[in-house]
């Protein structure tokens, strides 16, 4: 999935305004199966600054991660999901919320879990983890801070597409 093309030219043009805070919108990617859902951070596909943050370290399997297919499971409103406050699909969201799947489209076979901090000003994206190799630490990789106005207006569109 990760050489997919996005479908239309949705993630970039959402909700984008000039902060200090950093930038988030969603790119909606077909391939051979289902649609997927990848966070853009700053510009950049999430799967490509983890699997870059990885390889640095020397970590396998290398780029691993894919986007959520939404159509496989039931996150519920894609908005809540990513702000941390959606249906938990069997996930304990005290564990944190998945934030990237596997690129085999099954989001629980290799996860990249985020802790989620939401208020009325901002989405926090923190405290990474990957929960099948507990050892990593992924200090340095994050925190993402958006703010809470440009972060809906950027995933809003997921839960009508």
């Amino acid at each position: 999935m990760t050489g997919a093309a996005p479908r239309r030219n949705s993630a970039a043009t959402f909700g984008v305004v000039d902060t200090p805070s950093d930038r988030i919108s969603f790119a909606v990617l077909t391939g051979t199966g289902a649609d997927s859902v990848v966070p853009i951070v700053n510009g950049s596909r999430l799967t490509d600054l983890v699997h870059e943050f990885e390889r640095e370290r020397g970590w396998t399997p290398e780029d691993a991660y894919g986007g959520l297919v939404p159509a496989n499971y039931s996150f519920g409103p894609l908005t809540a999901h990513f702000r941390g406050a959606g249906s938990n699909n069997g996930t304990d969201r005290e564990a944190g919320t998945p934030v990237l799947g596997c690129e085999c489209g099954e989001w629980g076979c290799w996860p990249l879990i985020a802790t989620v901090a939401s208020d009325d000003a901002s989405v926090t994206w923190s405290e990474f983890r990957q929960p099948f190799r507990p050892e990593r630490r992924y200090d340095g990789f994050g925190p993402f801070r958006f703010e809470r106005p440009q972060f809906d207006e950027a995933a809003g569109h997921l839960d009508h597409d």
